[in-house]
């Protein structure tokens, strides 16, 4: 069984019965994740496990800490022998670190799990907040208003996704720009990647 396989697999038997709403989230994140392949040439398997994975965390069977980032990082590692930049990518999605210290969680995710190559990263993030909670494309300005709205802007999710928003919509503007230049005919060069 390929990566993208199993990945899907486990990622369905984790979310698709107790959570068919976030099951339908992660195949719209991996739907967008295919998308990006002219950008990703050689990690676009990578990207696309990552983003059926990054949220198994929430997925009752495993979730430990309530942090989703950390509980499905540690379920990879620990209980799956995951290939560790999928567990990275998991573990740092969408600035997880942000929200790991507005719970009292920075040490652990930044201890137990280093950080995966900027550029992924930004491709990750752009793929789960260009992406509705029902699977389906949306804006990233949509999306972390719907997060707001939905938690509350003073619960411990609104007030992360107020302090991320401005590294969440630089990233997916690098991540656009990517695009732009692979559709205009110019590959971007691995210098021009954020660092």
């Amino acid at each position: 069984m390929g990566l993208t396989e199993w990945a899907y697999s486990l990622s369905e038997s984790l979310l698709s019965d107790p959570l068919p709403r976030r099951w339908a989230h992660s195949q719209g994140v991996a739907r967008r994740a295919r998308s990006l392949g002219p950008i990703m040439g050689d990690d676009a398997e990578l990207l696309e496990a990552a983003a059926v994975l990054h949220d198994i965390g929430y997925a009752p069977a495993i979730a430990l800490t309530g942090f989703h980032p950390l509980d499905g990082a540690r379920f990879l590692r620990d209980r799956e022998g995951a290939d560790e930049r999928v567990v990275r990518l998991v573990a740092h999605h969408s600035c997880a670190l942000l929200e790991a210290e507005e719970r009292g969680l920075r040490p652990e995710l930044e201890g137990e799990f280093e950080l995966e190559r900027p550029d992924l990263v930004d491709a990750l993030l752009y793929c789960d907040v260009t992406t509705t909670p029902d699977g389906t494309q949306t804006t990233p300005a949509d999306r972390l208003d719907e997060i707001v709205r939905r938690y509350g802007p003073d619960t411990i999710v609104g007030r992360f996704i107020q302090r991320a928003a401005p590294e969440m919509h630089a990233a997916a503007k690098r991540v656009e720009d990517r695009l732009a230049q692979v559709s205009a005919g110019s590959q971007p060069t691995r210098g021009s990647e954020r660092g």
